[in-house]
């Protein structure tokens, strides 16, 4: 089996709070009225424990506090968190440290206390420029108030990102182009760009199969507009290196990257899930996704895991085409050899689909408005 692994490593800490259930959302986020900091601060800080011993000697690149809500989490707690970190493992000089955030007043006003705790990148859920598609993704916050959390930030941390959702209800081309460009020009040095999808078991998924949520572009408009977004970026200093994601040079997330390039990291909290090898063996964590769940079995049982799953090669072969091939750079085309059909590789480079020079292989700019098929085509042969 190719190990991905090296020394280095990630950390995903999840916090499943918000202040309200947007209605697109599939994320494990739930509301709560009230919630014991110091409790949560005492679990993350058990697994850190758990877990560091188990992973002794790597060195840690990233981590990222993810939701949910982070934004939400009392700076004390997060400084509690990332002092156990780093009395835990090893962390390299320039490491990444990254806090997702809801632009309110009341969540900016704590930018401060994270960057003290050691926070040194921020992620805005920002979503839309325009007051009116905000309500109607269920947001709380304003553009107005968005823009004054966004400033904050700025001032605050060197590397700050923001999220906007597009191919939404009544929006055009053109509409979304000028907001795309209002985007770019106050960004700092990261975008990412999501299409407007419909889950099931959603309150969007739910209205949209009683015949709601009118006005969704067509699918034809929608990958125009994927297709606008990466021209525009590009011609703006901002070119994707995920389907989702674009930065200037040098500032992709760092974390996320372990992931696309099917790097090892832990999962803590409520739904995380983890990728770490040990002893030669590349498995899979996984934790319950109800909070009380979660917190129940840290304190009870002394880990908030679920029994753990040890990887094939199938299983790593998957996981490392579907991650990777997200990404512009590809991946190494070495380990796939004897396990990829050459002739498919061959027939999806002839349809324009994919690219391939002496070492790598990715997805062509058409092949990535069907990846999913792509993706596929390699595996299933």
């Amino acid at each position: 089996m190719v190990n991905p692994a090296t020394d280095q490593l990630a950390l995903y800490l999840h916090w499943p709070f918000c202040q309200s259930k947007c209605p697109y959302c599939d994320f494990n986020s739930h509301v709560a009225t009230r919630i014991d900091q110091d409790r949560w601060a005492r679990a993350y800080v058990s697994e850190i424990d758990r877990v560091g011993a188990e992973t002794k000697g790597r060195l840690l690149r990233t981590v990222f506090f993810g939701g949910g809500t982070p934004s939400l989490m009392q700076p004390d707690l997060v400084h509690r968190i990332l002092d156990r970190v780093r009395a835990t493992w090893s962390v390299s000089n320039d490491w990444e440290v990254t806090l997702e955030a809801n632009p309110g007043s009341v969540e900016a006003g704590r930018f401060g206390g994270y960057r003290d705790a050691g926070v040194n990148r921020i992620s805005m859920g920002i979503q839309s420029l325009n007051d009116k598609d905000l309500r109607r993704l269920g947001r709380l916050h304003s553009v107005a108030e968005a823009r004054a959390a966004f400033d904050i930030a700025r001032t605050l941390f060197d590397r700050v990102s923001f999220d906007l959702i597009y191919a939404r209800q009544d929006q055009s081309i053109a509409d979304w182009e000028r907001e795309l460009r209002d985007a770019l020009s106050m960004a700092v040095d990261h975008l990412s760009l999501y299409q407007l999808t419909i889950e099931d078991g959603t309150a969007f998924g739910d209205r949209h199969k009683r015949g709601g949520l009118r006005g969704l572009p067509h699918e034809d408009i929608a990958a125009d507009m994927f297709i606008r977004t990466r021209e525009i970026c590009e011609n703006m200093g901002f070119p994707a290196y995920e389907v989702s994601n674009h930065a200037k040079d040098g500032a992709q997330s760092e974390h996320n990257l372990v992931y696309w390039r099917g790097g090892d990291y832990v999962g803590i909290g409520p739904g995380a899930h983890g990728r770490i090898t040990l002893e030669g063996q590349r498995v899979a964590t996984y934790c319950p996704a109800a909070p009380t769940d979660w917190l129940q079995r840290v304190e009870q049982a002394g880990s908030g895991e679920e029994p753990r799953q040890a990887l094939t090669f199938d299983d790593w072969l998957a996981e490392y085409v579907m991650m990777g091939m997200r990404l512009h750079e590809g991946i190494p085309f070495a380990p796939l050899i004897g396990h990829i059909n050459p002739a498919v590789v061959a027939g999806l480079e002839s349809d324009g689909l994919l690219w391939r020079d002496s070492a790598r292989v990715g997805a062509s700019a058409k092949g990535v408005l069907v990846l999913n098929h792509v993706i596929r085509s390699l595996l299933l042969n």
